[in-house]
């Protein structure tokens, strides 16, 4: 019975992941860094990491909203404009677009491998000693 039980919950598991996958994927256009570039400069540039990572370098003109502010900074963003999105890697981009979508916003891109594949200008914030 436990056997059976467990097996269930991971059969739901797997198949809510399936869904959230396929719903970004409808919902997120994932960008190479040349698709990126060609965008961004019209668009809202949003970094989704948290600030000490963003002041150790972000792409130049973006804007720190972390994914852990995001419910309530959504003010801070325009539904009418796209909105282009990056974190470190890509994951936390991506659940960035699934909340923003269920709030009504469409044009989301991210970032394809995050920021940790980005060749183009940066910004760090200077270490003073």
């Amino acid at each position: 019975m436990e056997l059976l039980f467990l097996l269930a919950l991971i059969a739901a598991l797997i198949l809510f992941s399936v869904f959230r996958y396929l719903k970004q994927m409808k919902i997120l256009n994932t960008l190479t860094e040349e698709q990126f570039r060609e965008g961004y400069r019209k668009a809202q540039l949003i970094d989704v990491r948290e600030p000490k990572e963003f002041e150790g370098g972000h792409i130049l003109g973006a804007r720190n909203i972390p994914i852990s502010q995001m419910r309530q900074r959504l003010n801070e963003l325009r539904k009418d404009q796209p909105v282009y999105l990056y974190c470190q890697s890509g994951a936390r981009s991506a659940r960035a677009a699934l909340l923003l979508n269920k709030k009504g916003y469409n044009d989301l891109n991210h970032l394809k491998g995050g920021f940790k594949k980005w060749n183009g200008k940066i910004k760090a914030k200077k270490v003073q000693y």
